[in-house]
């Protein structure tokens, strides 16, 4: 772990923030005494979409519809 003082954050903070943006957590330290510890935040879990669910709540566009209704519902998407 990487150890970073007040002064280092205030004048190089650019140069701590790629230390943590590479994975290294860095403690900082205020009069040699560590205070704090910043730490790379953790990436978001990404959903699990039940994508069979979702595709019954849905039905399809059109279906149960009449020649004509069909007709008349593309037309209006043309225009």
């Amino acid at each position: 772990m990487k150890t970073a003082t007040v002064r280092d954050l205030r004048n190089h903070f650019a140069d701590v923030a790629k230390w943590i943006e590479h994975g290294e957590p860095v403690t900082i330290t205020r009069n040699g005494t560590p205070f704090a510890t910043l730490a790379p935040a953790k990436a978001a879990k990404p959903r699990k979409v039940d994508w069979a669910a979702r595709l019954k709540a849905f039905p399809p566009v059109g279906k149960g519809m009449s020649k004509e209704a069909t007709e008349k519902l593309w037309s209006d998407l043309r225009d």
